[in-house]
């Protein structure tokens, strides 16, 4: 009888173990999302299910054209892809990013263009919302790759570093879609 009292007690503790690092890894480490709609499209399709990666900006700042996902508010989350860093002025004429005065390429609009027509209409930072002159400190500009269809920076001002989840960082599901996400 002790036998089978220290058996059910092995399962018992090795299932606590399993839930406590399930949540240790969820909450500090990586969480799945689902994205909700076509403002990545062609990255990033309606229903994908991926993995974000909450570790790397717990040690440094988003990089530019880094896929993350942030809270929007207090609901919902988006993703999109940061453009813009902090104390840069942004700019778009005739589909080319301006970067202080300096043409960017964009080398994932460029590889899509066979399957989207991607335009960006023109724009500078101070007619945006918060009127900036340059993207305050602490803070990321970000658009959606689907530019004609996307929620981003251009209707939400500026996003604080702050609200970001993490970064996108594989496709899983659906299986013939899996690839890691990057520029």
């Amino acid at each position: 009888m002790a036998k089978k009292k220290n058996e059910w007690f092995d399962w018992i503790k090795a299932l606590l173990i399993a839930i406590v690092l399930a949540f240790i890894v969820r909450t500090f480490l990586f969480t799945p999302i689902v994205v909700d709609g076509p403002s990545m499209q062609p990255t990033l399709h309606d229903r994908d299910q991926m993995i974000v990666n909450k570790f790397p900006y717990r040690f440094e700042e988003p990089e530019r054209f880094d896929v993350v996902v942030f809270h929007a508010n207090d609901q919902k989350d988006f993703i999109k892809r940061v453009i813009g860093l902090p104390g840069e002025h942004i700019a778009y004429k005739d589909n080319v990013l301006y970067i202080n005065g300096q043409p960017i390429e964009e080398k994932f609009l460029r590889e899509n263009k066979e399957h989207i027509e991607v335009t960006t209409n023109n724009f500078t930072l101070e007619e945006l919302v918060g009127n900036y002159s340059t993207i305050p400190e602490g803070y990321v500009f970000v658009l959606g790759d689907n530019r004609t269809n996307s929620t981003d920076s251009r209707l939400l001002g500026p996003i604080p570093i702050d609200q970001i989840v993490g970064k996108a960082s594989v496709i899983y599901w659906p299986f013939d879609r899996w690839q890691f996400i990057g520029e």
